[in-house]
């Protein structure tokens, strides 16, 4: 009791009756101590750097997303009031992340790796599928009605047809005879051949067949003087015959026909007309009045010349069904009469003026009467721009157009449409040959509108 007075009096003296050594140890713990957290701090503070360096540059790199840098200001005050041992658990977990996100671009470059390689894939399919496309092409234009030739060779000799006429604008580019030659050494295969010129046809022989039809495994087919079998509408002896794109002659297309009528003439006008019909190897029919084709016979000489058909408009247009009979007889014939003295021949039709007529009138015409089922109305609008589009947009097979070739407007339209009309498929011929290739037998005294399909009236 009294000990613990003592000492409890002398705390001094207890203290300094401790061991030295004890001192010394304290001290030595003390600096132990904070030499460790010296260095961990240091640590800690590299690490910190190094993470700090490390998010700069990744934040340089997405500097463009506008809240990165707020971002980055928080996560690092964040840090700054962790400790070491949240800043180690901090580290994996951003290292984790860091990872996950590498792992991510990894996969979306292998994906986007893989695209790029199915779309050079499928290019090089389409490649190859249209090489072999056009190999089979070639192919097929090489052999013609391969599917239908048994054979290539054929032992028939052609039988030489002359005295053709051929569409100039439709005719197979020349080969000349020692072309011909060339290819008969040259070519070992027979049967169908083909270059940039057309289509020929070689027999085992080496000879080649010319100047003619020949009959080739079931189809007809027609060969020029310089080998090559023709396409597309010809005339051939005469007649218009149709051959497909490998020269088989297709009988049952027929070429739709058109017949161009002119009133009032001949005049001044009229040979300009004549011209243009006959570059395009078209034909039309001309009712004349006879007081006009007074002045010109030599224009309705020449439209005889030419084939074109001569017909009656009466002699200075009068309107027939409001004349006595002797009237109307007088008409007619004295026009009949001034036609055949100027070309040799008479009409073979007739047209009334303005289109009437009555029983009166076709008892007394001894002629066909011609009416029309396209009226261009050319006399009224006086528009050659009108009468053209009229034809263009309303012909068709069998059509009979009226136009007056005594206006200036309506022969320039005519000049325009006739060409397009020839370009478009359509044959321009007479009324007297449209009936007779639609079958039909024309009676005097009987009226006609139209001769194709159906009906057709264009006023």
């Amino acid at each position: 009791m009294d000990e613990r007075r003592r000492n409890s009096e002398n705390p001094r003296r207890t203290t300094r009756s401790g061991s030295s050594d004890d001192s010394v140890n304290f001290r030595r713990t003390r600096s132990s101590q904070s030499s460790a957290n010296s260095r961990h701090t240091r640590s800690s503070e590299s690490s910190e750097t190094q993470r700090r360096q490390i998010r700069n540059s990744e934040g340089s790199r997405s500097s463009r997303h506008s809240g990165s840098t707020r971002r980055d200001t928080a996560e690092i005050r964040r840090r700054e009031i962790m400790t070491p041992e949240d800043l180690l658990d901090d580290d994996e977990e951003y290292i984790r992340r860091r990872q996950e996100r590498m792992r991510r671009r990894r996969l979306e470059k292998e994906r986007q790796q893989k695209r790029r390689r199915m779309m050079r894939y499928a290019a090089m399919a389409a490649m190859l599928v249209l090489v072999i496309s056009l190999a089979a092409f070639g192919i097929s234009r090489l052999f013609p009605d391969s599917k239908e030739s048994g054979s290539s060779q054929v032992t028939e000799e052609v039988k030489a047809e002359t005295g053709t006429q051929v569409t100039t604008a439709l005719s197979q580019p020349v080969m000349g005879a020692s072309d011909i030659a060339k290819f008969s050494e040259q070519t070992t295969l027979s049967g169908w051949q083909s270059d940039s010129s057309g289509i020929w046809y070689k027999n085992a022989d080496g000879t080649f067949y010319q100047n003619g039809w020949q009959e080739i495994d079931g189809n007809q087919y027609y060969f020029n003087e310089n080998g090559y079998v023709m396409t597309g509408w010809q005339i051939i002896d005469g007649e218009d015959c149709y051959f497909d794109e490998n020269g088989k002659y297709d009988s049952q297309r027929v070429k739709p026909m058109i017949a161009l009528t002119f009133d009032d003439g001949p005049g001044q006008y009229t040979e300009e007309l004549l011209n243009c019909l006959e570059e395009n190897n078209g034909k039309a029919t001309f009712f004349m009045l006879g007081q006009n084709a007074e002045q010109y016979p030599d224009v309705v000489k020449r439209m005889k010349d030419m084939g074109m058909e001569l017909a009656n408009h009466t002699y200075d247009h009068q309107i027939l069904t409001s004349l006595s009979n002797d009237q109307i007889a007088n008409e007619i014939n004295k026009t009949t009469s001034i036609i055949e003295k100027a070309a040799g021949a008479s009409p073979t039709a007739m047209r009334p003026p303005g289109g009437a007529y009555n029983g009166t009138v076709q008892s007394i015409s001894n002629l066909p009467i011609i009416i029309w089922s396209i009226d261009t109305k050319d006399w009224k609008t006086k528009s050659e721009e009108q009468t053209y589009q009229c034809v263009m947009d309303n012909a068709q097979d069998g059509s009979v157009v009226l136009m007056h070739d005594i206006h200036e407007w309506s022969v320039k339209a005519a000049i325009r449409m006739i060409p397009e009309l020839t370009a478009k498929g359509f044959k321009l011929v007479t009324v007297e040959e449209l009936a007779q290739a639609k079958g039909v037998t024309l009676e005097n005294g009987k009226a006609y509108y139209y001769f194709g399909e159906g009906t057709q009236q264009v006023e």
